[in-house]
């Protein structure tokens, strides 16, 4: 397994080599270029790229135009600005025109830290979960978001990818096929499940270690599809299991949890489920990573600690 990476250099690479095989692409952005860490791109390419300064809307609006015109079309910028101040050119220009066109939300969820709610993304998935005509991914790896971007631009039609503004070590070897709707088992269990998408996988690994040495057998789910999502497997994995948890740097609405508690609603499976991650009605505290997900509960120390309450009573 390789060393841990940002998912933006992650991005980068596979646009260069994108272009390189003959995909004929134009990243957008807005103002955003030490955020894309785009540099290398640039330098490869230096006619490529569309800056239209800090103007989301049109950032997207243009986009929206280039796929029209026949480019694979990709907006690169932080997630909050990206889904919030242009959320009607996403909806209208992208979604609902179908257009070819790949939003990457940068630094997603809680990345930005002390800045606070002005940069947090902790409500993209819900909102991109409420659009039609557009595809949703949450890599939480290099080596599956490499993948995930791949398929995108080779996919005809929208495509929103979250990424994580941190460094992130790798999860799979080198045998690991991303397929669209997929669900990912990373560990098998049998008294409880945890469940992930995006950067909080890696918090829900360290747990499942973590309270097998404590004699609790955790299951390890991860959910890099939102949609598709292939609800039937997700259904039949978490069936064998007495409880579950899900785990999100996102607002327990919308995301990862909502989509679980869903699947199992629909599916009537009556099995007690958790959902960690911001609060109902609140916003995430402005502080640095570590302490912002023991704070909400999302670090993996919390996710040991509501596992065993679950399991052993306790």
């Amino acid at each position: 397994m390789s060393n841990a990476q940002h998912l933006a250099n992650v991005m980068v690479n596979a646009f260069i080599d994108a272009v390189n095989r003959g995909i004929d692409l134009v990243p957008v952005v807005a103002d955003s270029t030490s955020t894309a860490k785009i540099a290398p791109f640039i330098k490869a390419f230096p006619d490529r790229l569309v800056n239209v300064g800090i103007a989301e809307q049109t950032l997207v609006g243009t986009a929206a135009g280039l796929a029209i015109g026949g480019k694979v079309a990709v907006t690169c910028n932080a997630a909050p600005f990206l889904i919030s101040r242009a959320n009607e050119q996403v909806k209208v220009d992208v979604c609902y025109n179908n257009t070819n066109v790949k939003l990457f939300g940068l630094n997603a969820g809680t990345s930005y830290g002390p800045l606070a709610s002005t940069h947090h993304s902790i409500d993209d998935i819900a909102i991109m979960r409420g659009f039609g005509n557009i595809e949703i991914y949450a890599p939480s790896c290099p080596l599956e978001c490499r993948q995930i971007i791949d398929y995108a631009l080779d996919h005809v039609g929208p495509v929103y990818i979250r990424l994580d503004g941190k460094d992130l070590r790798q999860l799979h070897d080198d045998s690991y096929q991303f397929r669209p709707g997929n669900i990912d088992v990373l560990r098998s269990g049998k008294e409880i499940a945890l469940v992930a998408m995006g950067s909080t996988v890696h918090e829900i690994v360290d747990a499942a270690e973590q309270l097998q040495s404590q004699g609790i057998d955790a299951g390890v789910i991860a959910i890099p599809s939102i949609r598709p999502c292939d609800t039937q497997q997700l259904r039949e994995l978490l069936n064998h299991y007495p409880a579950v948890i899900t785990v999100e740097e996102h607002n327990v609405n919308g995301g990862v949890g909502s989509l679980v508690a869903e699947v199992l609603a629909e599916g009537g499976c009556g099995i007690p489920l958790l959902r960690l991650g911001i609060p109902d009605g609140q916003y995430a505290i402005a502080g640095d990573r570590a302490s912002t997900r023991a704070r909400h509960s999302i670090d993996a120390a919390s996710v040991v600690k509501n596992a065993l309450r679950i399991c052993t009573g306790e």
